[in-house]
């Protein structure tokens, strides 16, 4: 449904500390498996660690790492040595103007940058489908600081995206529980949602 409407990717959501849509890595794999060339797979992973990193990705064959939560030092590197071609999206949750100290420490690690507005630092982490918006004008200060590639997310839907694009000037969006209604993907919602996009 989301390649029909437009998507370039499509997120495939690991197990999460919280959150909607994870789904078993077997079912990821079979998901990822028939996406058409040009369009991105996306791997969710709460993994911070290379090497449980590196498996889900051999085992589902997504073409994209996206990292929901700060990893230790040296795994973007690590990453990078046993996976090549592999496409690196590390996650920054925009909390105060701190996320634009922490984008530029990763900037030159990764392929891509993720704004989102999940917190990583309570007891059960969020780590992303909060479904709240965060501070654009920090989203937009980052987006000036860093020459990689930037993803928005956090609290987008049909009704706001068209105006954080123009805020923030991002290389995509990302969204997920702006766009369902009782836990599934609304094929209405995303039409709009798409409209509003391209309308941007």
């Amino acid at each position: 449904m989301a390649v029909r409407a437009g998507a370039s990717a499509v997120g495939l959501v690991s197990r999460m500390p919280s959150g909607p849509g994870p789904i078993p890595e077997s079912r990821i794999r079979d998901i990822a498996r028939p996406v058409p060339p040009g369009v991105d797979t996306f791997l969710l992973t709460c993994e911070t660690t290379a090497e449980p990193i590196i498996a889900q990705q051999k085992y589902c064959g997504t073409n994209t790492l996206q990292l929901v939560d700060g990893v230790a030092p040296g795994v973007h590197r690590a990453l990078r040595d046993a996976l090549p071609g592999i496409r690196i999206v590390q996650v920054i949750h925009v909390r105060d103007d701190g996320a634009v100290a922490e984008a530029r420490s990763v900037a030159g690690q990764v392929d891509a940058i993720l704004l989102d507005s999940g917190n990583p630092s309570l007891a059960t982490k969020e780590l992303g489908g909060t479904g709240r918006a965060h501070d654009w004008a920090v989203s937009r200060k980052i987006r000036d600081a860093v020459r990689v590639p930037i993803y928005l997310a956090g609290g987008l839907n049909p009704e706001n995206v068209g105006k954080a694009i123009a805020q923030v000037q991002p290389f995509g969006v990302d969204v997920c529980s702006g766009l369902r209604t009782d836990g599934r993907l609304d094929p209405t919602k995303l039409e709009r949602f798409m409209r509003s996009v391209n309308a941007a």
